[in-house]
C-alpha cells in the first residue's frame, strides 16, 4: 500500500513539475518581489534604519526576505490546485487506481521544489549584494530545515485555500496577508522601535521567532529559546492545516 502511494505521488509530482518547467516565469516572478524588496530596503531605506546591530543591513533583513519568498511562492500551489479541481482532473483521477492522498501530496512536493529554487535564487542575489555569513554547515542545514518546514506548513494552508476558493483570484489572494506578516515582525526593524500594541503583536506572532532563529544561525550565535517557539508554531500550523485540508478534500471528492 505504501509503495503504491509513493509511486502515485512520484508520477503526479512529475506531472506538476512539468507544468512549472513549461512556465519557468512562475519561479522567476516569485523571486522578483523579494529581490526588489532587498534592493529597496538595502539601497534606498537601509541607511535610515537603525537595527542596533553592527552587522550589515542585508544580513539583518535576509531571513525575513526568505520567508516572503516562500509566502509568495505558495500562492501558485493554491492556484494550480483550484484549476485542477475546476477542470475535472480530480474526477478523472477518481476513476483510476490512484491513491487519493497522492493528488494533494504531488502539489505539496511541487511547491517544496519550486520554493527551494526560488529561495536559492534570492540567496544568490543576496550574496551579490554583500550578504556574508560565518555559519557552519550544521547551521546552514538547520536553516534549510526551518525553511522546508515553513514551506510545508504554508503549502498545506494553500491547499485549504485551493480546495475552498470559488474563483481563481480567491485561490491566490489568501497569500497576501502571509506576505505582509513579516513587515509586522522583527524582520526589518527591531520590535522595540514599534508602538507598544504593535510591538506586542510582532513579538508574539510566528514570523518573529522564525526570523530571529535564522538570523542567529547565520550569525553563528546561540539560538536560545526562539527555535523551540518557531518549531512549535510551524509544526502546529502544519498539523492543523493538514488535518483541515484532508477533511475538505474528502468532502470535495465524496
Amino acid at each position: 500500500m505504501t509503495a503504491h502511494v509513493l509511486s502515485d505521488t512520484r508520477v503526479l509530482t512529475g506531472r506538476s513539475l512539468r507544468h512549472i518547467l513549461r512556465s519557468p516565469d512562475t519561479i522567476i516572478t516569485t523571486a522578483v518581489t523579494p529581490i526588489a524588496l532587498m534592493l529597496l530596503f538595502v539601497y534606498v531605506l537601509g541607511g535610515a534604519i537603525r537595527t542596533g546591530s553592527s552587522e550589515s543591513y542585508i544580513n539583518y533583513m535576509l531571513p525575513g526576505i526568505l520567508l516572503i519568498t516562500i509566502a509568495s511562492g505558495i500562492a501558485y500551489t493554491s492556484y494550480r490546485l483550484f484549476l485542477d479541481l475546476q477542470g475535472g482532473i480530480f474526477e478523472r483521477f477518481q476513476s483510476m487506481p490512484i491513491a487519493r492522498s497522492s493528488v494533494l501530496w504531488a502539489h505539496v512536493l511541487t511547491s517544496l521544489v519550486a520554493n527551494i529554487v526560488s529561495v536559492a535564487i534570492v540567496v544568490g542575489v543576496a550574496f551579490a549584494m554583500g550578504f556574508r555569513t560565518g555559519a557552519s554547515v550544521g547551521a546552514w542545514l538547520a536553516v534549510a530545515g526551518i525553511l522546508v518546514l515553513f514551506t510545508l506548513s504554508l503549502t498545506w494552508l494553500a491547499v485549504i485555500a485551493g480546495l475552498s476558493a470559488k474563483t481563481v483570484d480567491g485561490a491566490s489572494a489568501f497569500s497576501y496577508p502571509l506576505i505582509f506578516l513579516p513587515f509586522i515582525s522583527s524582520a526589518f526593524v527591531p520590535t522595540s522601535s514599534m508602538p507598544a500594541p504593535v510591538a506586542w503583536f510582532a513579538e508574539n506572532q510566528p514570523v518573529t521567532s522564525i526570523v530571529n532563529t535564522i538570523r542567529d544561525l547565520f550569525a553563528g550565535q546561540p539560538v536560545g529559546g526562539s527555535i523551540w517557539i518557531a518549531l512549535a508554531w510551524m509544526v502546529g500550523i502544519l498539523v492543523l492545516a493538514y488535518a483541515f485540508a484532508i477533511v475538505i478534500y474528502r468532502k470535495k471528492i465524496s
